[in-house]
């Protein structure tokens, strides 16, 4: 998915970040499409456990919550990925940051493109029973997001205008009145 970027987009990026792949990839599911305020506000929600990231993918040995019912997800699973919230929510900080030198409204930009890669494991060691030792990796995540201008939110339709009704309830209109 190549998103052109030169006029109306921002880029912000991350590497070799040190925290989970999975829980980074369902946070970035959780905010792809919002507007960048709206992102901003539920990850610090996120970060203070007033609402939950749904769990759809990676969700082996997660726990089921309330919270998470809100979002449809199987079994009401989800998690309140403090780490991985707060470092997506830093490189969106840095995608303000650029769009405001780029000179782009700030309101009205949306995470279009958000994508999160597995890094190289780092390697650390963990000592078992009889003398064995075995591998203690971590899984690190490339992180990438592109956030585009777009236009004003759509105002609401007039409420005076008459609503459009189907076929079979204008029938049963008829039928009531040629009753009556």
């Amino acid at each position: 998915a190549v998103v052109s970027t030169q006029s109306t987009g921002v880029k912000a990026r991350g590497f070799h970040l040190r925290t989970h792949f999975k829980t980074s990839r369902e946070v970035a599911q959780a905010i792809k499409g919002m507007h960048l305020r709206k992102a901003q506000k539920y990850l610090k929600d996120v970060v203070g456990k007033k609402q939950i990231i749904p769990m759809r993918r990676f969700m082996g040995g997660v726990g089921r919550h309330a919270q998470a019912k809100a979002f449809n997800t199987s079994g009401s699973l989800g998690a309140w990925p403090k780490k991985s919230a707060t470092i997506v929510l830093d490189l969106l900080k840095n995608a303000e940051s650029n769009a405001e030198v780029k000179g782009l409204e700030v309101d009205s930009l949306v995470v279009e493109y958000i994508q999160v890669n597995r890094a190289p494991q780092m390697r650390r060691r963990t000592y078992r029973a009889h003398g064995r030792i075995n591998p203690f990796m971590c899984s690190p995540c490339h992180i990438e997001m592109i956030l585009t201008e777009t236009e004003s939110i759509v105002a609401k339709e007039d409420e005076d205008a008459p609503k459009k009704k189907s076929k079979k309830k204008e029938a049963r209109a008829r039928a009531r009145l040629g009753a009556e």
